[in-house]
């Protein structure tokens, strides 16, 4: 299976990491001179669209007038990700409990690549997928972090922590501060919905819950923003100066 994928740095960075592309669309009046030599370079078929097509094909979205056809992402079964974990290093995942917007998602994976997060878990029937936006948004993370698609979030947290992992859940009730935290062990950390939270059935496989603190009128951060906080905490503990 294959699928379009969009923007210019989504491109530059499959280039880079010269992965295959079937076909590249500019549109009409594109203009990056040191892009378009790539792609002759690389010989990658290439045809040119209008700007109205272009919108149409990718449903108004923000394409930079530039579009590759490339393998669907590739995804991982849990088991690969536990066994991807390098030898030596304390394991931390990242699963997303029915996160409904791309632009979340593509920040997170770029976060995630950031701190060497060694996979990101999400749900198969509710929740965002991997998708053009995801792709544009992590500008090239999503080929670089592992996702694993589940059925189940809560039967996975329930056989990862079989496994040696503790579960933290980002939070805001019968939690303590980010900064008080333990997460020198095997983690998985949990980042519930934009406009829910943790689902119970999850938050119930949570072992403890961390906050951020909030001083102003605003109630809450956007996920993305709230997860990047707590990995690079979790980073600065794991890897002090």
């Amino acid at each position: 299976m294959t699928q379009y994928v969009y923007g210019k740095n989504v491109v530059k960075a499959l280039l880079a990491d010269k992965k295959k592309v079937y076909e590249i669309i500019l549109s009409d009046g594109f203009r990056d001179k040191e892009l378009e030599q790539e792609i002759r370079k690389r010989k990658i078929p290439c045809k040119v669209n209008s700007r109205k097509k272009m919108d149409t094909m990718f449903s108004g979205s923000n394409h930079q007038g530039i579009a590759a056809k490339i393998d669907d992402y590739k995804t991982y079964t849990i088991e690969e990700l536990v066994a991807g974990v390098p030898k030596g290093k304390t394991p931390l995942f990242v699963m997303l409990d029915e996160l409904e917007d791309p632009h979340n998602l593509g920040a997170i994976l770029r976060t995630c690549d950031c701190v060497g997060v060694d996979g990101v878990i999400i749900g198969k029937h509710r929740g965002v997928k991997l998708t053009p936006t995801v792709a544009k948004v992590s500008t090239g993370a999503i080929d670089t972090v592992k996702v694993a698609v589940v059925t189940n979030l809560a039967q996975t947290l329930k056989g990862l922590k079989k496994e040696g992992f503790w579960v933290a859940g980002a939070d805001f009730d019968n939690s303590q501060d980010y900064r008080q935290a333990s997460y020198d062990m095997p983690l998985v950390l949990v980042v519930g919905s934009e406009g829910f939270g943790i689902s119970p059935l999850v938050k119930k496989n949570c072992d403890f819950f961390v906050r951020l603190p909030m001083e102003g009128s605003v109630s809450s951060l956007n996920a993305s923003v709230a997860c990047a906080v707590l990995l690079y905490q979790i980073y600065a503990q794991r890897n002090p100066l």
